[in-house]
């Protein structure tokens, strides 16, 4: 039987609980882990996994003005949401954007990091160049592409080159036939997120050993398409499905541009609002449903996973290579 001499001579670490002793690890090794990660990771769990927990159980409840709702509908607010041509239409529509966006920033991405990894001086100022819009904000890019590049008048920069070759103005954001506004919408991402993705592909292709473009040489390829097709791109494989992964969930997140570019106009078609600026009005506009806005993202996150593991799985990302 332990002794009152013994029991006030225990060391702290004895007197810890067996979760303390996990956390801290033996002598307090992992104290200072701890105090670095600790603060990022309690923000990341309150401001990012509570607000999703608390997300799903909106979507099961009539939460009109209210995020602690009491009157529980069930699957009602899917099938609400489900039965809404808008959202749909966006879904759609955006599933078309992806399409379009994905293969032209990776082709844009993958054309500056092979012109960069050739050059023979200034590589890293050339670099920063093309990485330096990744630091704009989306909302000052759209306000710039909207304002000045493609405000539609006269004297805007889009119309200026226009005029150089004879062309008339264009209405860049109109409602009118043809839908320009697209073109805006995917000229001012490409400059947005080409030059991160330029630095992905760019640490990929200096992983590529140089033993295999001198045996190539050696075979006598040719320099260009034939070594570029035959050992660059296959090279590149695990760091082209993880950038096409990455473009995929962007392209669906698409909000800022959108909702900076086309939310001030009336007369756009429900296609041309991404699913998430929909959502952004049923939760948060006139009406406050939070119940359904909340059962969209939750269908929107699970068609970004289903999407995200079908593409991994059919790229066999993280396969072992033969």
């Amino acid at each position: 039987m332990r002794t009152p001499e013994a029991a006030r001579t225990r060391t702290p670490e004895a007197a810890r609980t067996p979760l303390m002793r996990r956390l801290l690890g033996p002598e307090n090794r992992y104290l200072w882990f701890w105090v670095f990660v600790g603060p990022f990771a309690a923000g990341l769990a309150l401001f990012t996994y509570v607000p999703l927990v608390w997300s799903v159980w909106l979507s099961f409840f009539d939460a009109h003005n209210t995020v602690t709702p009491t009157d529980f509908v069930g699957l009602d607010n899917y099938a609400e949401i489900l039965g809404d041509p808008s959202f749909t239409a966006g879904l759609t529509t955006f599933a078309g954007f992806s399409l379009l966006i994905v293969p032209a920033t990776y082709a844009l991405s993958l054309a500056l990091a092979l012109m960069v990894s050739r050059l023979r001086f200034a590589q890293a100022f050339f670099r920063s160049v093309f990485f330096l819009p990744t630091a704009c904000s989306y909302v000052v890019a759209a306000m710039i592409w909207k304002l000045s590049i493609f405000n539609g008048v006269r004297y805007g920069l889009a119309n200026t080159v226009l005029g150089w070759f004879g062309g008339s103005d264009v209405a860049w954001l109109s409602t009118t036939s043809p839908p320009w506004y697209w073109l805006v919408i995917v000229t001012v991402r490409l400059w947005l997120q080409a030059g991160f993705y330029m630095v992905i592909l760019l640490a990929g292709l200096q992983r590529i050993p140089a033993t295999l473009y001198e045996a190539a040489a050696v075979d006598g390829a040719h320099p260009g398409w034939q070594v570029f097709r035959h050992i660059t791109f296959p090279q590149l494989r695990a760091t082209s499905v993880a950038v096409v992964l990455l473009l995929v969930i962007n392209a669906f997140q698409a909000f800022d541009e959108f909702y900076n570019l086309l939310s001030t106009a009336r007369g756009y078609p429900p296609y041309a609002r991404p699913p998430l600026v929909y959502l952004y009005y049923v939760a948060l506009g006139q009406g406050q449903n939070l119940g359904v806005g909340s059962a969209g993202a939750v269908i929107l996150a699970l068609i970004i996973a289903v999407v995200t593991v079908v593409q991994a799985r059919w790229f066999g990302l993280g396969r072992q290579e033969d």
